[in-house]
């Protein structure tokens, strides 16, 4: 009969990990102090730079902007707790969800995907910019037409990629607007009427 006792599975796994923790801990014992206090030094200097702001130049909305920023700071962020536009959501924060949707140069970005020092001297716009002073643009006009929202909390990342989809020229179809818009979520299941917008601007022929 045997008599060993039964071993996890993991047992083999465990114990390399142990040897591993075992040697690492053996070799921090005999590294020399201060090969120690220079290795913590210096990454206390790489956690410090992540901190230490740059400046930065864009232009959001038409205005331009010189700033102070930390380099690990967000596109997203920057907008939202810097500046205080606030139309531009921040909704997953891994680009997933497409509510924090804004446009670099004209091109659509994930925001919260996005370092704001990566954009020095680009041209930024969000919701705030779309619409001509009181007058709506077509976009938003044709979404509050067809009821292209409910809750109302991705409908500004929405109409702003829509607006891309169309200047893509990826809004030919019901088919192909879906696919092109698929990277924005609606919780609330507008997608019809979203896509009912969009058709109307791309077909009345309006600059967007």
């Amino acid at each position: 009969m045997n008599t060993e006792p039964d071993l996890p599975a993991n047992h083999d796994e465990a114990r390399r990990n142990f040897l591993k923790q075992s040697s690492l801990l053996t070799a921090l014992a005999l590294v020399p102090g201060p090969v120690v206090e220079a290795a913590a030094q210096n990454l206390d200097e790489r956690v410090a730079s992540a901190f230490e702001k740059v400046p930065l130049k864009l232009e959001i909305n038409g205005k331009k902007f010189k700033l102070d920023v930390e380099p690990r700071t967000t596109l997203l962020d920057l907008l939202r707790e810097q500046l205080h536009l606030t139309g531009t959501k921040k909704g997953c924060d891994y680009g997933q969800c497409g509510a924090c949707t804004v446009h670099v140069d004209g091109q659509r970005v994930n925001s919260c995907l996005s370092f704001a020092v990566m954009h020095e001297g680009k041209k930024i716009t969000t919701i705030e910019g779309l619409a001509d002073g009181d007058k709506l643009h077509p976009m938003q006009a044709a979404f509050v037409k067809h009821d292209g929202f409910q809750c109302g909390y991705c409908t500004p990342g929405q109409i702003m990629s829509a607006v891309a989809c169309v200047r893509e020229g990826h809004a030919g179809s019901e088919a192909e607007i879906r696919e092109y818009m698929s990277g924005n979520i609606c919780r609330c299941g507008a997608y019809t009427n979203i896509v009912a917008a969009i058709q109307e601007v791309k077909n009345g022929g309006q600059k967007v």
